[in-house]
């Protein structure tokens, strides 16, 4: 039933004015080549949630930081007692030092390069960090210094890992220095772990770090005035790290990594954004709609289904939920356009949805070794996974079973044309993705009218 005119917005009144204006402008200006559309891209459709009266009953927690267990890497070869610090071996030799860092370790080489820093390095470089560490591709012979200083210039986060003998290594010492002189001067980030020692104990050179730390200073004291005031400057630089709040190494080292990961990633703003159309009308407030059930503090997995017809916008809605949520997930996987994808077999996207995940090349010879591997291997993983354009529910058991195959409060997201898919598949809650009201279709007719 059509509204009466008076009703409209005045937004909708001069539509047939910029009807006019676009014509014109096709008429006498004609574009070269075709431009790139997704198929779901420029939507701004209305869309109601529906969750279904029998929803999982996960109990209530805080969702954490980061749940998956971290691997070690192999250790590089020692080369040098004090501060270790280096660029990663992927790392272009022919590049200006320290200026592709994102994070720079200060530690102690013989208190944790064969066990807590390994692991830390390793967690970063699994999630794309650029992380400058170790002095294996560090010149020997040549004054590092420069290097150093600019590696601490250049990252955006510093991370001291102060251990019982740091305070014994004069270049852990310097480094930490540049590292609270840049954070009071530049701003940048300092997350200090403490590695078996206490805060108070680093600050106040007590316990055993202060006793290792005295024997330094007695030395020192022995020496030149250019000593004495290297002193002053390490033990205020000690005062300082130790107010900082940061992590102490209690209880499993796993787990310390992977906090301290997930925060880097949430400090960086580091994001792993799939490309979505410019001019999206209304996709705001569709993300907020959808978010807002993801957002739920249940321990289990959740499963979010959005339906709509061709073309209206799922697949931009679920990049863009995705993109907002990509950082809170080591583990994470898109697959997209499966009603086509799928003719090419389906151990095929299993392999892509295991490769995802494991961060590994994973061969999958069928469908059953590829079941039984998302269904065993990945059980334990917090994962986010987009199941894009299903057109039957075999695909999604196959890819994603139920949420017994996935870790507590992994998110599953699922887009497809046919609603009856959901009859066959559990999911906590239905999107229903409408056509665009007048006021929107305005919006993005102007839109498009005003760039040609």
């Amino acid at each position: 039933m059509h509204r009466p005119i008076f009703g409209h917005s005045f937004a909708v009144l001069v539509a047939p004015i910029l009807l006019s204006v676009l014509a014109f402008f096709l008429l006498n200006k004609k574009k070269a080549g075709a431009r790139r559309n997704e198929a779901d891209a420029d939507t701004g459709a209305p869309g109601s949630m529906t969750t279904p009266t029998e929803a999982n009953s996960g109990g209530s927690s805080s969702l954490p930081t980061a749940t998956n267990n971290g691997a070690s890497s192999p250790s590089p070869t020692e080369t040098n007692s004090g501060a270790s610090t280096s660029s990663p071996t992927e790392t272009n030799n022919n590049a200006s030092p320290g200026n592709c860092y994102e994070v720079f370790l200060s530690f102690r080489g013989p208190d944790t390069r064969h066990g807590f820093t390994d692991h830390l390095y390793d967690g970063l470089c699994r999630v794309g960090i650029c992380a400058f560490r170790d002095d294996d591709e560090l010149c020997q012979g040549e004054d590092i210094r420069p290097k150093l200083t600019a590696a601490i210039t250049n990252s955006k986060i510093l991370i001291p890992i102060l251990s019982e003998s740091y305070g014994t290594s004069s270049w852990c010492l310097d480094e930490l220095v540049e590292i609270m002189e840049r954070r009071n001067n530049s701003g940048q980030v300092v997350l200090p772990i403490f590695y078996k020692v206490k805060p108070s104990d680093v600050g106040r050179q007590a316990g055993s770090f202060g006793k290792l730390f005295r024997e330094r200073e007695g030395r020192l004291r022995e020496r030149s005035s250019q000593d004495l005031a290297n002193l002053e400057k390490w033990k205020q630089a000690l005062l300082e790290v130790s107010k900082v709040k940061g992590y102490e190494v209690h209880g499993s080292e796993v787990e310390l990594v992977n906090l301290v990961v997930q925060r880097v990633l949430r400090e960086l703003k580091k994001n792993f954004e799939l490309v979505i159309s410019e001019n999206l009308v209304g996709i705001e407030n569709h993300v907020k709609k959808v978010m807002e059930f993801l957002d739920d503090k249940s321990q289990a997995p959740l499963f979010l289904g959005i339906h709509g017809m061709g073309g209206i916008g799922k697949t931009t809605l679920a990049k863009a939920i995705y993109n907002k949520l990509s950082n809170q997930f080591e583990h994470r996987s898109f697959i997209a356009d499966i009603r086509e994808s799928w003719k090419k077999g389906v151990h095929q996207l299993q392999k892509q949805l295991i490769d995802d995940i494991l961060q590994q090349d994973i061969g999958v010879r069928d469908e059953n070794e590829g079941t039984y591997i998302i269904s065993s291997r990945l059980k334990n993983e917090k994962v986010l996974v987009v199941l894009d354009d299903v057109d039957n529910v075999n695909q999604v058991k196959l890819l994603t079973g139920n949420r017994d195959w996935f870790s507590s409060r992994s998110r599953i997201i699922i887009t497809t044309r046919d609603e009856g898919i959901f009859k066959g598949v559990e999911v906590d809650c239905k999107y229903d993705l409408k056509e665009m009201d007048d006021a929107q279709s305005l919006i993005l007719f102007s839109k498009h009218a005003f760039r040609m």
